[in-house]
């Protein structure tokens, strides 16, 4: 197959299908709340729309996300034509699956009608020594986004310092001011340090990240496990309507600063995590 063609599969498996562990956590959260109460009928309603999706092969919502993407690539390899593909495969994949367009120019207000324009897609490049071509990518749910919230530390309004106890600080302040706007439960990627467009990155792609994996970082990793129990003691639930979990996972990165500078990047996902991942071994 092409890359294109791939890519354009890609789209439909992140569309129609969600990942294992982002199915598995939501079925945990329904196992969780007390059957009967709006929580669990907001869960199981999710959960039906999932299955429904899936067995369609529809959009599993009606916003189809900005599709963003993450690219490792040989160091043989053309970054225009990469681009060119994925350009390409967001116009068939809106047509075919379809995809609802998104994508509206910010100075006239027009729709170009087939998710592509200017940083539509937002794709990241990187490269490594490996013969093929590694894509990452997830589409980001509107709503998600807007939730999105950047601290700048020290945060005299929170108390909150620069050290890990202003990041716990910080991201309870933003689940908290989310309440139920977004879909909840939430995935959450946070990033410290960094300038303030790395932390936005770094934050985002935390979301790219396996809900069962364990951050290399033991003080991450705890402050992880600390956040999701925190944030879900506030009794949001899913779809603000109460209950016992908003947030499925906590992924926190972080990256060197400017001694001048700590940024807190919190990132949201809804619950229709829309991600995945291809290896492309052809020639582009």
């Amino acid at each position: 197959m092409s890359l294109v063609s791939e890519l354009v599969s890609l789209y439909r498996r992140m569309a129609t299908v969600l990942s294992d562990d982002i199915y598995n956590a939501l079925m945990k959260t329904r196992a969780s709340e007390d059957r009967g109460s709006p929580a669990h009928l907001a869960i199981s309603t999710i959960i039906e729309n999932a299955d429904l999706a899936k067995s369609g092969s529809k959009p599993i919502c009606q916003d189809t996300g900005y599709p963003v993407f993450f690219v490792t690539l040989p160091s043989h390899t053309s970054i225009p034509r990469v681009r060119e593909a994925i350009t390409e495969a967001t116009r068939i994949a809106t047509a075919e699956i379809p995809l609802r367009p998104n994508a509206v120019d910010s100075i006239t207000g027009k729709n170009s009608g087939d998710n592509t324009g200017a940083l539509w897609p937002l794709i990241y490049f990187d490269g490594w020594d490996k013969d093929h071509t590694l894509v990452r990518a997830m589409l980001k749910g509107g709503g998600s986004e807007n939730c999105g919230v950047i601290y700048k530390l020290p945060d005299a309004r929170l108390g909150a310092g620069r050290d890990l106890e202003g990041v716990r600080k910080t991201v309870l302040d933003a689940v908290h001011g989310a309440q139920g706007r977004a879909c909840p439960p939430y995935v959450l990627g946070v990033a410290l340090g960094g300038s303030k467009d790395a932390a936005a990155q770094l934050s985002k792609m935390q979301l790219l990240r396996p809900l069962d994996d364990t951050n290399p970082s033991p003080k991450l990793a705890d402050l992880e496990r600390r956040l999701m129990e925190e944030a879900n003691s506030l009794g949001i639930g899913p779809i603000g309507v109460g209950g016992k979990t908003c947030v499925m996972g906590v992924k926190i990165a972080a990256a060197h600063r400017h001694a001048a500078s700590y940024f807190v990047d919190v990132a949201f996902c809804c619950w229709a995590d829309r991600k995945g991942s291809l290896e492309y071994h052809g020639k582009v």
